[in-house]
């Protein structure tokens, strides 16, 4: 990893905001997108940038806003990464939102953020905090191949089940569902009764497929070639050089899916999902016709 005094942390505006504490990431995913050349990567995507001047930057950037919000953080790079254990820039960060009256959207892969459950707790009861897990296969051998650097489902399932036991919402994304891999409906099917069981509020999925783009492709193309031989032909004989790659039993598991969320009271609309993490409760919402 190597460190950099960033000159911004916080994106957005009108009561929803992002930031990034990390730029790169160490879980070794197979189908992260953010290993796309889009994001204009200029260091290797395993050597972490650290923006080490985060929690100032946040500090200074809160105290000026006039409207609180809800501050989203992991949809680029996870916040509980390895380096995350003895740096704890993020759980510095979760005190600047605590101390400023603002609710988090935390999105990750690991159980560290466990670490951290005293302030998400205190966060939810001051404002709000939405915690969100990915859970793309049931199977923990198959988790160890298409994630390899992070914990297993399983314990991913534990981390949702002390979120409940705090009283703190939480929200799975359910995706990537990969082509030929984890496209089943065992594998859906097992993935939502853990849902269900475990009292997620959502469930975000976006078609049942893959995304990949130049550079993600590539990483992608060359772990099928070390753990699934010959499936990346079949990939390329069935999608091309196509962006979406959704699978061929996408209609007959989205159905799979809609019908146990619906029977289940969970929210399965994205839109529905997002609204829901990001909109602060009225009673904490403080606006100002002059908000920068």
């Amino acid at each position: 990893m190597h460190f950099v005094d960033a000159k911004g942390i916080l994106t957005g505006s009108g009561g929803h905001y992002g930031m990034n504490i990390y730029r790169g990431c160490s879980h070794g995913c197979i189908y992260c997108d953010s290993r796309s050349t889009c994001y204009q990567f200029t260091h290797p995507f395993e050597d972490i940038e650290v923006k080490q001047n985060a929690p100032e930057l946040l500090e200074n950037a809160l105290r000026s806003k006039r409207r609180k919000g809800m501050i989203g953080t992991g949809s680029m790079s996870d916040p509980y990464m390895h380096c995350e254990e003895s740096l704890g820039l993020t759980r510095k960060c979760l005190e600047v939102i605590l101390r400023n009256g603002f609710g988090v959207a935390v999105q990750t892969k690991s159980d560290r953020i466990l670490r951290d459950i005293d302030l998400l707790d205190e966060i939810n009861r001051t404002a709000k905090c939405v915690v969100q897990i990915t859970l793309t296969t049931y199977d923990d051998d198959l988790c160890r191949i298409l994630e390899p650097n992070v914990c297993n489902t399983k314990r991913r399932i534990e981390v949702l089940e002390r979120m409940r036991e705090r009283g703190i919402p939480t929200v799975v994304w359910m995706t990537p569902i990969l082509p030929f891999i984890n496209d089943t409906e065992e594998n859906i099917t097992a993935i939502l009764k853990e849902c269900a069981r475990v009292g997620v509020k959502g469930v975000i999925d976006f078609g049942m497929g893959l995304t990949l783009r130049d550079g993600d492709r590539e990483y992608y193309y060359a772990a099928l070639d070390r753990h699934f031989p010959g499936l990346k032909e079949e990939y390329i004989r069935t999608y091309g050089n196509a962006y979406e790659l959704p699978s061929p039993h996408a209609k007959e598991l989205k159905k799979v899916f809609n019908s146990f969320c619906r029977d289940n009271g969970i929210i399965s609309d994205p839109d529905e999902c997002f609204r829901y993490m990001y909109e602060l409760p009225d009673r904490y919402e403080q606006i100002s016709m002059f908000e920068p």
